[in-house]
């Protein structure tokens, strides 16, 4: 199940990405992996390869591949907590580049190179997100409803906002299901802030999950963090797996 490097084209550039696989057999159902803000690295293509497992094609895509090939930041400073400002200092130009619009794009890309995989189903894909990730899931699901059947999104981030465009707004749009695993007393996705979420979905009808890991830190499902937490992360994963085995009848 180790994941291979594959290269994946897209209107604004070359997006390189891990691509884990069942092996041999299929089709089998298509799962797009978002990463977190601190890129592909090998905790995501572990990530990858333990959906892959389950039965899935799994594409994890170098959401900044427009800054460059991963890895884009300093990985030996992931577990030092005194180092992330530093860290999301070069991170923060990347994230702002990831507007609604070339989420939509770059998703339509990579939801074009798995549909043209012999080994991959006809039909929608899922998409499983984590931090940022989960954030722009929900705006690829926003973007392409008809091409994407479901979403989890992991301590996501600003997923409600002030802004105009803020994620939550354009929920009305989404015809699949979604499912949020929200941290505890995550800063960057309130209490308040998760309330006004769920009560935009409720007004919209969307099928949605909503729940929050107690004592989970953001980001807690990245082993390779300070933020890790393996009971959180045995919830996420069962979660996950309740919602894929789910969409695709399985």
């Amino acid at each position: 199940m180790q994941p291979t490097t594959v290269d994946v084209p897209t209107p604004d550039g070359t997006a390189d990405a891990y691509l884990a696989t069942p092996g041999t057999g299929g089709p089998f159902p298509a799962v797009l992996l978002f990463m977190d803000a601190f890129g592909l690295r090998p905790r995501v293509a572990e990530m990858a390869a333990t959906i892959a497992e389950r039965g899935y094609v799994v594409l994890a895509p170098n959401l900044f591949h427009r800054a460059g090939r991963a890895p884009l930041i300093d990985l030996g400073a992931l577990a030092d907590d005194s180092r992330r400002g530093a860290l999301f200092e070069s991170i923060g130009p990347m994230m702002a580049a990831l507007t609604p619009d070339a989420v939509a794009r770059d998703t339509a890309a990579y939801l074009d190179f798995l549909a043209a995989r012999p080994d991959v189903a006809l039909g929608p894909a899922a998409i499983t997100g984590y931090c940022m990730g989960g954030t722009n899931a929900l705006r690829a699901v926003e973007a392409l409803p008809d091409r994407i059947a479901a979403v989890a999104a992991f301590h996501a981030g600003r997923v409600v906002t002030d802004a105009p465009d803020s994620p939550h707004l354009a929920v009305g749009a989404v015809t699949g299901e979604l499912y949020f695993g929200h941290a505890d007393a995550d800063p960057s996705m309130t209490a308040e802030q998760i309330a006004t979420l769920e009560k935009t979905l409720d007004a919209s009808g969307v099928t949605y999950r909503s729940e929050v890991y107690a004592g989970a830190r953001h980001g807690y499902t990245q082993s390779d963090t300070p933020m890790y937490d393996e009971q959180a992360t045995q919830r996420h994963w069962t979660a996950l797996f309740d919602l894929l085995d789910r969409t695709y009848r399985r």
